[in-house]
């Protein structure tokens, strides 16, 4: 894969952390139906996964993941980082370690600020809910708004600090 877009999740498991979901992942444990036109390998895997205190790697970002919309772009082209919401745990330093993430991998995969999405963003044909409520709290009412835009402002932030 060469990625040109970098999506956003949110767990909204709220009794894990990363390095959790990281061991459900590599136990194979995040099941997805697997279907033509769907999930190619019955599984879900995405890059990323941050929590207040760790991002863990998954995969190489030159694999495709399933993590976005089934057989399209989202998952062709799009490196995905899930956010942690486990109860107890620090949602803004979760949210600001993604967002120091997400402006480190534009820099290194020459990925605009305008390429940087919320799962929201890739409709999933085939589902009774074409767009998701995803990254739950960085929404509002279900959809981009001021949110989503504050988000992007810190990943801009940071990003105008690397160069």
């Amino acid at each position: 894969m060469n990625p040109r877009y970098i999506t956003i999740h949110s767990t909204q498991n709220y009794s894990a952390g990363a390095e959790k979901h990281s061991l459900a992942l590599k136990r194979g444990a995040l099941r997805a139906p697997k279907r033509p036109g769907g999930n190619r390998i019955g599984y879900l895997i995405w890059h990323f996964t941050v929590d207040q205190g760790l991002a863990i790697q998954h995969m190489p970002t030159s694999e495709q993941g399933e993590h976005a919309d089934f057989d399209g772009p989202g998952n062709r082209y799009s490196i995905g980082i899930e956010m942690c919401e486990e109860s107890g745990s620090n949602k803004q330093a979760t949210v600001e370690r993604t967002a120091k993430l997400t402006a480190i991998l534009m820099k290194k995969h020459g990925i605009p600020l305008k390429n940087v999405v919320p799962h929201y963003h890739w409709p999933r044909r085939g589902t009774n809910m074409l767009h998701k409520n995803c990254p739950h709290f960085l929404m509002d009412g279900g959809k981009p708004g001021k949110k989503w835009r504050w988000f992007q402002g810190r990943v801009n932030y940071y990003y105008q600090r690397l160069e």
